[in-house]
């Protein structure tokens, strides 16, 4: 049976959450944008159980017979969103007692029932990199969620949200800076050169650690307890970042800064992603011979520090056609998760392809993160995160209507309860104060005092 669009969402909304699971749903004569090939005017896209089941022409899709078929004509549908910065749930990382705290787990501090996790799905958010902050040279951990969420219920646990690897552990990135945020007395380094040294410092030292590890291993593969050193926590951390296994997400901004960043690259092999890059534009070519990744902030008021006055618009145009693979961030609070297409539509104002600023907010990101074989595009066998638009994503007037999270609706702009999270109001922002990283020493710095 064939149900008008908002009369067919309604209908599934009645059911139980498992209904949507265990009955086929295909959305059909939408304006699908897959972010891997090209748009489809006119197409189905079918789900079932989570994952993605056919995507294509609306002539050419077989629906499987009992599938509850919901007429998306006039609406477009797109893939998921993916978030590769973030500081939504409130969280702080590494504290004062050093500037290099690998051994930090940024999930150990984050609040699910934050309100800002509304507000990413109300912006289409289904993926997102929750960073600590760039206070420290290496303030830790970051963590990988899907934003999955039971209709009508709250994201209550952090555990509920991790993104598994294969092993059954979160995924998750590292966090590392350059540049002013980290310049503060002693231990911390009070100048470029000498926040260079203690990387240096502490790679080395990770890797003196790899090395005796790898020297108590038997042939068996076991360890002997009599010769493996001491158990290091942030050595460990360390050891997974030489290794590749962990993908460095480095705050930097001036372009001595990034080919510092490069430089350090260079010199122990660890996979990057340049984050913000304000000054990528003046050196694209060596960012995109280096191979290493950009996540972008598009932002159209610049300002707050002064490693940032030459930030441009141009940023995702120019490493684009340097050949530099390019997403875009939130850096929520910096730039709101209710307007995430906003900054890819500026950014084609730069002189970024439509396409390429696309896949900078879907699949470029996804696999930046490692993502890329399960989220970021609407292919068969991905996960079901995808979004009902109701009209062009870049359009001013086009307003996200529906966000699904492995074929769960997580946020409805017709309930009344997401509706307030997405415009905003009196009780959308109750439980949570901003994440400000570094405001207080910035107000220190200025001779204000104070400050959080």
């Amino acid at each position: 049976m064939q149900f008008g669009f908002f009369g067919a969402v309604a209908c599934v909304l009645a059911c139980a959450a498992a209904h949507a699971q265990d009955t086929p749903l295909a959305f059909t004569h939408a304006r699908v944008i897959t972010a891997s090939g090209p748009e489809i005017a006119d197409g189905t896209l079918v789900v079932h159980k989570g994952t993605i089941l056919a995507v294509g022409d609306a002539g050419q899709v077989a629906i499987p017979a009992g599938a509850e078929i919901i007429d998306a004509r006039g609406k477009v549908i797109m893939p998921g969103l993916v978030d590769t910065h973030s500081h939504i749930g409130g969280a702080g990382g590494a504290d004062g007692s050093a500037p290099i705290q690998p051994d930090v787990r940024v999930l150990d501090a984050i609040n699910p029932l934050d309100s800002g996790f509304r507000r990413a799905v109300a912006g289409g958010i289904t993926t997102v990199n929750v960073m600590p902050g760039s206070g420290h040279l290496l303030s830790g951990q970051t963590v990988y969620l899907k934003l999955r969420r039971k209709a009508g219920k709250p994201f209550a646990r952090i555990d509920d949200l991790f993104i598994r690897d294969d092993k059954g552990n979160p995924t998750r990135g590292i966090k590392m800076a350059n540049g002013t945020n980290s310049q503060r007395e002693a231990p911390f380094p009070g100048t470029r050169a000498k926040s260079a040294a203690l990387v240096r410092e502490r790679f080395i030292k990770a890797q003196e650690y790899a090395a005796k590890v790898e020297a108590a291993r038997n042939p068996d593969g076991t360890f002997d307890p009599a010769k493996r050193p001491p158990r290091d926590l942030g050595l460990e951390a360390l050891g997974d970042v030489l290794s590749g296994a962990t993908v460095v997400h480095h705050h930097t901004h001036r372009a001595d800064d990034i080919m510092t960043v490069l430089r350090l690259q260079r010199e122990f092999g660890f996979r990057v992603v340049l984050h913000h890059v304000s000054e990528a534009w003046k050196v694209a070519d060596e960012i995109a011979a280096a191979g290493a990744g950009c996540s972008i902030i598009v932002i159209d008021s610049p300002g707050g520090k002064l490693e940032a006055a030459e930030l441009s618009l141009g940023t995702g145009g120019a490493l684009e056609r340097a050949g530099a693979a390019v997403c875009i961030h939130t850096d929520d609070w910096i730039t709101d998760s209710r307007r995430f297409l906003r900054s890819a539509a500026l950014a084609v104002r730069g002189g970024m392809s439509r396409e390429g600023a696309l896949r900078a907010v879907t699949l470029a990101g996804a696999k930046m993160l490692d993502l890329g074989e399960r989220v970021g595009s609407l292919e068969p066998g991905k996960d079901a995160d995808f979004l009902v638009l109701s009209g062009d994503p870049f359009s001013v007037y086009t307003k996200i209507e529906k966000t699904y999270v492995e074929g769960q609706l997580v946020f409805d702009l017709a309930n009344p309860e997401d509706h307030l999270f997405a415009v905003g109001g009196f009780g959308a922002g109750r439980d949570q104060e901003p994440y400000l990283c570094c405001a207080k020493q910035a107000l220190q710095d200025a001779g204000i005092g104070g400050g959080e």
